[in-house]
């Protein structure tokens, strides 16, 4: 089991910044991909960005080129810097880790409990 915990929600102005960060638990955090999804009001979750084990990463086409996902294993710890906030980017923002297929054929998917972000004037 793995523990996720996100922190660094908030309420901002539209055009300001965030930086969420997510800090795992064990020690097999390098081996993991590591994704960012949200979840608006009334709405499904949606992928935000993807860091793989190898960093490389990938974004929806909403946050691409204001949102930056970057890890640091030395720490267990993923981070999601958010510039030119919007008002439609107001959701709840979930850390996953994902492990892939292991070497027993098992996939195992763990989830954050997830930080509010509010962009409003």
């Amino acid at each position: 089991q793995v523990q996720l915990v996100e922190s660094g929600g908030g309420l901002v102005q539209p055009g300001g910044s965030l930086r969420l960060s997510c800090v795992a638990s064990g020690n097999l955090f390098s081996t993991y991909a590591m994704d960012w999804y949200r979840q608006a009001p009334g709405k499904q979750r949606d992928l935000v960005a993807t860091i793989t084990s190898r960093s490389s990463t990938n974004y929806a086409d909403s946050v691409k080129g204001r949102f930056t996902i970057s890890r640091d294993n030395a720490k267990n710890t993923v981070t999601l810097q958010m510039n030119s906030l919007k008002p439609e980017d107001t959701a709840v923002y979930y850390c996953r880790a994902d492990t892939g297929v292991l070497s027993d054929g098992q996939r195992y998917v763990f989830w954050g409990q997830g930080t509010q972000v509010t962009v409003s004037s």
